[in-house]
């Protein structure tokens, strides 16, 4: 606690003799305070202690049929609280700098709260609007078209989420914006062989590539992209007790598709996917084993594709609501299956979301409830194609309360 009081009361420090440091510098502070208070009708796949909720948990029954997973659960934070700077630097030749620096206390276990990092990034704009950041972001994927809804997870897991280091370059061109990123893994890891890890990109020494065009015009926007993401799952295996040097790699393509209209009072958003083993954005997925050497234990392997859509209406200032559904459909692998598979929500054949927001805005508050249903269909794997059959529904009821005090 003392190391939190010194680190928050040093970045105040900083905010308040910036400006006599560095005159050639301006600083923006912002922030909020917010609360969360939810309520679960069943267990469910989640993090940041609930506040961050996915989807629910596949029924597991007792002796007496009875579902271990049915319990209700609910709880209020305020963890989820946020301070940001903004800082506008020199020029340098025609290119504008800048740079962000973001931090929540949403860095939690089941019993501690700490720091986290958000955004901490540096830019350099010049005057036609191309850009080129360094530092830590939002993931390409997430990008410009996002849910306007009240659940932290901003639509995920039909909506990808993942903030990363990365070295992005936009040019502008008229009406259109082309996005090129290379882009690492440090605080959302892919799946693998050893559960979460960044260590499968960087043994696998290639950057996550991704490359977009996006045309606007008045109030509308809409572009696609591609995202190329190549691992290397292990580095050794064991075969009869004895440890091999194996050579393995998965590569995988994933593409997107956005659109928004936006006014004043009205917002529609759309985006769909072919996602393949994008687990490090909190979408389903993952891959398995197809072929196993029988001397050196080296695997083969292919992903599991997904199909992941959602929607999004908000209308009003004032007072808004807002409505949100979203699908993910599991389209199975292209080889059969001969081993393990690593991924997260491989078991869900379908993933259906509905829910209705309503807030109410003043200048610095808002407060908000939220409505949603979540129904996951579980069931088995089928080894031949990768896909899930003999399946059953389980679904949840959340109803989240927040606020918000803007600063």
């Amino acid at each position: 606690m003392k190391r939190l009081t010194f680190l928050i009361l040093s970045f105040l420090l900083l905010l308040t003799g910036a400006k006599a440091q560095k005159d050639n510098f301006s600083y923006q502070f912002y922030g909020f305070v917010r609360g969360d208070l939810y309520y679960n009708s069943r267990s469910n796949y989640e993090t940041v202690d609930g506040v961050f909720y996915l989807y629910p948990k596949d029924e597991v029954k007792d002796p007496n049929g009875k579902d271990l997973n049915a319990n209700p659960n609910s709880s209020f934070y305020s963890f989820c609280t946020r301070l940001g700077l903004d800082i506008a630097g020199p020029r340098i030749g025609s290119a504008q700098t800048s740079a962000k620096i973001e931090t929540d206390l949403s860095g939690t276990t089941s019993i501690n709260f700490m720091l986290r990092i958000r955004h901490a990034y540096a830019q350099l704009k010049w005057e036609n609007g191309s850009t080129l950041l360094l530092g830590q972001t939002w993931h390409p994927l997430f990008g410009e078209v996002k849910p306007d809804v009240l659940n932290l997870a901003t639509g995920s897991p039909f909506q990808p989420f993942n903030r990363s280091p990365q070295i992005r370059y936009k040019y502008q061109a008229g009406r259109f914006t082309l996005t090129g990123s290379a882009i690492y893994q440090l605080i959302y890891k892919s799946e693998g062989p050893a559960g979460k890890s960044e260590e499968y990109q960087k043994n696998g020494v290639l950057p996550e590539l991704y490359a977009g065009i996006d045309y606007s015009k008045g109030n509308f926007l809409a572009g696609v992209g591609i995202d190329m993401l190549s691992l290397k799952p292990r580095l050794q295996s064991v075969v009869d007790n004895e440890i091999y040097k194996v050579d393995e790699r998965i590569t995988t393509f994933s593409y997107e598709a956005h659109a928004r209209y936006a006014t004043k009072e009205l917002n529609l958003a759309a985006k769909t996917l072919l996602a393949s083993n994008l687990t490090h954005t909190s979408l389903l997925g993952g891959y398995g084993v197809t072929a196993i050497d029988p001397v050196t234990g080296q695997q083969d392997y292919t992903p599991f594709r997904h199909s992941t859509t959602w929607v999004n209406a908000t209308y009003g200032t004032k007072w808004q609501g807002g409505l949100f559904a979203g699908y993910t459909k599991n389209l199975g692998t292209d080889e059969p299956l001969v081993g393990s598979v690593y991924g997260g929500g491989l078991q869900v054949d379908q993933l259906k979301a509905g829910g209705a927001q309503i807030t109410y805005n003043l200048p610095n508050w808002t407060v908000g409830i939220e409505y949603l249903a979540t129904t996951a269909d579980y069931g088995t794997i089928d080894n031949f194609d990768g896909k899930v059959r003999d399946t059953h529904g389980v679904t949840n009821h959340r109803v989240l309360c927040t606020f918000f005090y803007r600063f």
